[in-house]
C-alpha cells in the first residue's frame, strides 16, 4: 500500500479517528460515532456482518422493531459515505424468535429500497458445520445483500473467477467451432459461495463466536474496489474485512465496541501488514474425507438391509 510505513508504531499506524491521510481506522466504539467523521462519498465499498440480535455477547437483544431502528439508522449514514459508484455488502443470518426464524435479509431489505439503493445479487453462503437442530433442519448458509447506490458502479468478475467444471469445452459448431468455449481465467462464481465457516480448527480462529471467513470478504473487495480505495465495516470484530482489504491493499476502517476484539483486530492487522497473517487461501479446495475413511465411517454405522433384529433391520 502505497505511503505505508512497515516499521511504524502501531499507534501511528492504526489510527482511532477517519483521516484522509492514514490508510488504517479502528475506532473504539460505536459505528455511528465513527460515520460522522466520514464526509460524504468519501467510501468505495462498505461490507458489514452487523449483530444478529440473538442475544451474543457482543449485543443486547431487543424487539425486532428496534433492533431494525437501529440498523437503519446506521444504513442511513452508509448511505451518505458510500461513493457514487460504490457498493454495500450486507451479510445476515436469521433472528430467532420462540424457535420461528425470521430471515433478517427480507425484513432489510425494504430499509435499503426506501434509500434508492439497488439490488444486485443476493449472495448464498453456504457452509457444511454449525449447531444441529432437533425440531427443523440445520441453517447451513447466511446470506449478503449487495447493493449499489448507481447504475454506474465498479465491479471485475476477473479477480474472483473459479476454475472452469469442463476447462477443456469447445464449441461443436458454428464460425468458432474448435475453439475452446469457456473463459481462460476461470468462470463467473455465481452467486452461491461455498466457504468453509470460522470452527476451532479453522487457521483464522479467534474468540469471537460468529467471525466470517477472509476469503469472503476477499471476493467482495476485489470484484468491488481498486487499489487504494477506502472499505468501510461498521462492525468490525476481529478484524476480518480490514485483513481482507489489507492484504489486496486498499484501506480500511471500521469500528469495534468490544476492547477484546479491538486488541484482536490490531494484532491481525500488524500481522497481515508483515505478511504473516493467518489466512485460508482463496479457492483453496474443501477438504473432502477419502473413500477409504468415508466407507470406515458408512461401515461403522450403517445396519444390514435384512436383520434379525427387526429394530435396526432396514426392510
Amino acid at each position: 500500500m502505497e505511503g505505508l510505513n512497515l516499521e511504524q508504531d502501531m499507534t501511528k499506524l492504526v489510527r482511532n479517528n477517519f483521516s484522509e491521510d492514514t490508510n488504517i481506522v479502528l475506532y473504539p466504539g460505536d459505528c455511528r460515532n465513527l460515520l460522522k467523521q466520514i464526509p460524504d462519498n468519501k467510501i468505495q465499498l462498505i461490507v458489514t456482518s452487523p449483530p444478529y440480535n440473538i442475544g451474543k455477547k457482543y449485543e443486547k437483544k431487543t424487539k425486532l422493531e428496534l433492533y431494525l431502528e437501529l440498523q437503519t439508522a446506521v444504513i442511513k449514514e452508509c448511505m451518505r459515505v458510500l461513493s457514487p459508484k460504490g457498493s454495500i455488502c450486507w451479510e445476515v443470518g436469521n433472528y430467532i424468535k420462540k424457535g420461528e426464524i425470521i430471515p433478517l435479509d427480507l425484513v432489510l431489505y425494504p430499509v435499503f429500497k426506501s434509500l434508492g439503493l439497488k439490488l444486485r445479487n443476493r449472495i448464498i453462503w453456504h457452509f457444511e458445520h454449525g449447531l444441529h437442530c432437533s425440531k427443523r433442519l440445520s441453517g447451513r448458509y447466511e446470506s449478503i445483500l449487495w447493493f449499489t447506490k448507481s447504475d454506474d458502479y465498479k465491479f471485475n468478475v476477473d479477480p474472483i473467477r473459479v476454475p472452469q467444471k469442463y476447462p477443456g469445452k469447445k464449441y461443436f459448431k458454428g464460425p468458432k467451432k474448435g475453439q475452446f468455449s469457456c473463459n481462460p481465467l476461470g468462470k463467473n462464481p455465481g452467486d452461491v459461495w461455498q466457504i468453509p465457516n470460522v470452527k476451532n480448527n479453522h487457521v483464522e480462529k479467534t474468540i469471537h463466536p460468529c467471525q466470517f471467513p477472509v476469503e469472503l470478504i476477499e471476493r467482495l473487495v476485489l470484484s468491488m474496489t481498486n487499489k487504494n480505495d477506502w472499505v468501510l465495516d461498521p462492525f468490525m470484530g476481529t478484524g476480518t474485512s480490514a485483513v481482507a482489504a489489507l492484504l489486496h491493499r486498499r484501506k480500511s476502517v471500521g469500528a469495534e465496541i468490544m476492547p477484546e476484539y479491538i486488541d484482536i483486530a490490531k494484532k491481525r492487522i500488524k500481522d497481515t501488514i508483515r505478511g504473516q497473517a493467518k489466512v485460508r487461501p482463496m479457492n483453496k479446495p474443501i477438504y473432502a474425507p477419502s473413500k477409504n475413511q468415508s466407507s470406515k465411517i458408512i461401515a461403522q454405522f450403517s445396519y444390514p438391509l435384512y436383520s434379525d433384529n427387526k429394530e435396526h433391520a432396514l426392510v
